[in-house]
């Protein structure tokens, strides 16, 4: 089977050669197949956020390789990996733009990968699509399409985004703590629309969350990392049966300390 993702000693290091210089990812190797849903867990300073902007194109890595199935996309920039590559952010506002419409948002999302014409005019048969893509949020924003985008709430807005991010089955799916600004209710809600839209759309999806419990009940696979590489990767039965213990267990067993909430909190 060819994998969706390939992560090949990839190394990226900020302010080289100076007294600041930070080696945050040191080697790492992952592949990663299709309709894997992979949960990221790790602490302040592991390296999670770089891993994710790697695989975006928003950080070209300094070594290794990484494919998205068989092309090659390591010297490639975000703009040129956005028809294979999808994100949401932790910040709402990254993935919509606020003075748009809800209509105009989505034929932006809907020209991901392509190039862009003049206009921005949304037709007839585009609306009737994006009204039904909006009917599964069961939010009521079918109801909404010239609304500016500004004008919604956190929660909308990010299940708004994900809808988006997701509009042109993207090969993989990158989730940066997209939940972490939302109040606990809210969360829930884009959790369960994320779990809902990956499984009926069978995306291949990494997701950070600082959420141990969280990143035990959610996907096939599990990621702990630690000090910029890949140190614990558990998936099938093994990842069904763990808890928070056994996981925290493992990760001393395996770098020698203790991993404790803040650690996560902070990362």
């Amino acid at each position: 089977m060819t994998s969706v993702l390939t992560l090949q000693s990839v190394h990226k290091t900020f302010e080289a050669k100076t007294p600041n210089e930070n080696h945050v990812l040191k080697g790492v190797d992952l592949k990663v197949e299709k309709g894997d849903f992979i949960t990221i867990i790790g602490g302040n300073g592991a390296g999670k956020s770089t891993f994710l902007n790697a695989i975006a194109g928003s950080l070209l890595v300094d070594q290794g390789t990484i494919k998205i199935e068989d092309k090659d996309v390591t010297k490639l920039t975000a703009n040129k990996r956005a028809g294979l590559v999808s994100r949401v952010f932790q910040d709402t506002r990254m993935g919509t733009a606020s003075r748009l419409t809800i209509e105009e948002n989505m034929a932006i999302a809907d020209r991901r990968g392509h190039s862009f014409g003049f206009g921005r005019g949304v037709n007839n048969k585009q609306r009737e699509q994006f009204k039904e893509a909006l009917k599964l949020l069961d939010l009521g924003l079918e109801n909404r399409l010239t609304a500016e985008v500004g004008l919604l709430s956190g929660g909308q807005r990010q299940a708004l985004t994900l809808l988006m991010a997701t509009l042109k089955k993207p090969k993989v799916l990158l989730l940066d703590e997209h939940t972490a600004a939302l109040d606990p209710k809210t969360s829930d809600m884009v959790l369960k629309l994320t779990e809902e839209v990956i499984e009926r759309d069978q995306l291949t999806a990494l997701m950070i969350t600082h959420d141990m419990e969280q990143a035990i009940q959610m996907g096939n696979r599990l990621l702990m990392m630690d000090n910029g590489r890949i140190l614990i990767d558990i998936s099938g039965e093994e990842k069904k049966q763990l808890t928070v213990q056994q996981l925290l267990d493992m990760f001393k067993k395996q770098s020698g300390r203790a991993l404790n909430d803040d650690a996560l909190i902070l990362g």
